[in-house]
């Protein structure tokens, strides 16, 4: 066969194949994306009865990622090790889903939460131990030291399981052990059905449980010029960007998740929010956590992709100043009630005597929300809201205890 035979075969050949694919790519997606018959037998009976009796559901999943990559219902509803299964209208799920049925796909994030204080620590914070098998609690303990092996917390007797349960529950079972061995459930952030980056990354989504006056991050963040931002410029905001590939462009105004877990502009994604956290800010006195220096360095990486260093290393020298400042305001009120307990004068388990809950709030709420406010930008979380209830509670301390002294010695 001459050159010129072949020449024109391969451009005929080339031609032919150039064209076929510029015609399929004008064929509407639903032609050229069929799913499986696996997919369409699985997804579609489920959508069939569920679009009738909660239509949310399969409108959820169809906009999930899960869905764009053809993860079909029974992909996450079948049973993982150790879980119970039941019949499900000729199907086989579990009873009851847990973190074990999203590791089986995402198992290096799984054990990156189990790292973290949202996993065995948050469940501890609530119910101690309890509840944890000694393997969960000695695991958390090598990555949380002390935030597991703790006895419960006085609330849970003072106040009651009702209170416990429709109360701290709802947030602390972020880390609530599973049936199965595994810790706590993705949902809490991504939600069930929208498997949703979106969501997780929303400045609400965390608000569900850092909120309030012992953990007020939420109206720290809205205060601050962070949170002014996001306010006027969500909408400019790509929030459901690869994680993988996040840059400035698509995230240009930080919330929560950007500054404790994104990989923003090439640097490690981590599903341990604490990660980056060089101060453990929630104890009444605040110390250096173990990882303190590769903690501090890896957050300041994270303000570096917005501000100068400069910037950065002054807000984070006046926030340890505040932390400091806070830790030995919050030491001379606890050595008051010390002393009151030393001497006799106040007597009985946690929380039974007024001075108690005087000295728990201002730790619990003012001290706290003084540290958080420093770190965060939160001005009038630093004053008002901190430095301000720590010294009108100090004042109300050194009056209460003078006053029991002086009644106890009339006895």
């Amino acid at each position: 066969m001459s050159f010129r035979s072949v020449f024109i075969a391969v451009t005929v050949s080339f031609a032919l194949i150039l064209g076929a694919f510029l015609l399929n790519r004008a064929r509407p997606r639903v032609e050229t994306e069929q799913p499986t018959a696996d997919f369409v037998r699985a997804s579609g009976k489920c959508a069939e009865c569920h679009a009738r009796l909660q239509y949310s559901v399969v409108h959820e999943y169809e906009m999930s990622a899960h869905a764009k990559h053809s993860v079909n219902c029974l992909d996450c509803h079948q049973p993982a090790k150790g879980q119970q299964s039941e019949d499900h209208h000729g199907f086989v799920i579990s009873k009851h889903l847990t973190a074990g049925n999203c590791r089986s796909c995402h198992e290096g994030i799984y054990q990156e939460f189990l790292r973290s204080r949202h996993a065995a620590p948050s469940w501890a914070a609530v119910y101690g131990e309890k509840g944890l098998t000694p393997e969960q609690v000695s695991f958390s303990e090598q990555f949380q030291p002390g935030g597991t092996r703790r006895p419960p917390h006085p609330f849970v007797i003072a106040e009651g399981g009702a209170a416990m349960k429709s109360g701290c529950e709802q947030c602390h079972s972020v880390g609530k052990p599973n049936e199965d061995g595994t810790i706590g459930n993705c949902t809490a952030c991504h939600s069930r059905h929208t498997s949703s980056v979106a969501l997780a990354r929303l400045p609400s989504t965390c608000a569900q449980c850092h909120m309030g006056p012992d953990h007020s991050q939420i109206e720290i963040f809205d205060e601050s010029k962070h949170g002014v931002m996001f306010a006027a410029q969500e909408h400019l905001l790509k929030l459901d960007a690869d994680p993988r590939t996040l840059t400035t462009r698509d995230m240009f105004v930080p919330t929560c998740a950007t500054c404790h877990m994104s990989g923003i502009n090439g640097l490690k994604v981590t599903h341990d929010p604490s990660d980056r956290l060089s101060w453990y800010l929630a104890n009444a006195v605040s110390e250096k956590r173990p990882n303190y220096l590769r903690a501090q360095a890896n957050m300041k990486q994270v303000c570096a992709q917005c501000h100068t260093p400069a910037l950065v290393d002054r807000v984070y020298a006046q926030a340890e100043e505040i932390v400091a400042g806070t830790n030995a305001k919050v030491l001379a009120a606890k050595a008051i009630v010390d002393r009151l307990h030393k001497d006799g004068i106040v007597a009985g388990p946690p929380f039974s005597n007024p001075i108690d809950f005087t000295y728990f709030d201002l730790w619990h709420y003012d001290g706290r929300t003084s540290k958080h406010g420093a770190f965060m930008g939160g001005a009038d979380f630093v004053q008002w809201h901190g430095n301000y209830g720590l010294l009108q509670k100090t004042v109300q301390l050194q009056h209460d205890a003078a006053e029991m002294r002086r009644t106890h010695g009339a006895h």
